[in-house]
């Protein structure tokens, strides 16, 4: 019995570790110069936009919120930058 529960917490961690790749990956933003540089925004993606329109220390997100009729609604707002630019 107990060689039949090795196999079963060894794929469960490759499970695991493969979901938690996949959040991380998704949770990571691109960051464009201009905002008409998005072209195909998914629902829950998120873009940072360089485009100075920003206080200084902070950068515009572009959020890809929900679906709609028309396609995907945006929302915009400013964001710490975490990085130098």
């Amino acid at each position: 019995m107990k060689e039949a529960a090795i196999p079963r917490i060894g794929l469960v961690a490759l499970v695991s570790a493969a979901a938690l790749v996949a959040t991380i990956h998704s949770a990571s933003a691109q960051t464009v110069m201009r905002e008409a540089d998005i072209v195909d925004l998914r629902v829950g993606q998120r873009v940072l936009v360089d485009d100075g329109s920003c206080p200084a220390g902070q950068i515009k997100q572009v959020i890809g919120a929900r679906l709609s009729q028309n396609g995907v609604v945006r929302t915009q707002s400013c964001v710490p930058r975490l990085a130098k630019k």
